[in-house]
């Protein structure tokens, strides 16, 4: 039941511009969902309207894309949880960027969704490719720490501790509790006020 995620592999999707913020993700008026189903249609929605068609979300050769490309301070803003929900229900499994916000990455991580960096150029360099070629598979790959498309490979780095909780799927707390079910049965057990027993 554990899940471990060592490579991510789909074709790719560029979105160029730095500091792009969680109210640029997902606009605050569809924060008043009860649960994250339908965010992603919604994902980047202003942004989309205000290209009428031009964004990478909405051009034909991205659609089905897994992995985004993106470049400095990624995620900033506000802190919700919201933004990358919308990025994974549109379809997106992995992030490539040269930075991203602190509690925006560890969304991402709490969600299984692994967020790499690389300098500036390197990111720029997959964007270049992915944009010339949008059928090409992009693979982030956690165990040689690259991301390549087609002929471009670049390094990508991640702090080893996140880095080990997707390569061990310890990331994953649900799927740790399961896989600990009878453990946590027998101490549940013992404990006089889960039995309701009077010790």
């Amino acid at each position: 039941m554990m899940s471990q995620v060592q490579a991510i592999s789909g074709r790719g999707i560029p979105l160029v511009g730095d500091d792009i913020d969680t109210d640029r993700i997902i606009p605050a008026r569809f924060l008043k969902c009860v649960t994250f189903d339908g965010l992603g249609a919604h994902a980047f929605e202003d942004d989309r309207a205000q290209l009428q068609g031009q964004h990478p979300f909405d051009q034909p050769q991205y659609q089905g894309a897994e992995v985004l490309v993106v470049n400095r301070n990624f995620g900033c803003g506000s802190s919700r949880e919201h933004a990358p929900q919308a990025i994974a229900k549109w379809g997106i499994k992995a992030l490539v960027g040269e930075s991203f916000a602190e509690i925006f990455f560890g969304n991402c991580v709490a969600m299984g969704i692994p967020c790499v960096t690389a300098t500036g150029d390197d990111v720029k360099a997959l964007q270049g490719a992915i944009a010339a070629h949008p059928q090409a598979t992009v693979t982030v790959n956690l165990d040689s720490m690259t991301a390549t498309c087609g002929d471009v490979s670049i390094p990508v780095l991640m702090g080893e501790g996140p880095r080990q909780m997707f390569l061990s799927g310890s990331w994953d707390a649900t799927g740790q509790l399961v896989a600990q079910t009878e453990q946590i049965r027998a101490t549940a057990a013992k404990l006089p006020y889960v039995a309701w027993s009077h010790a």
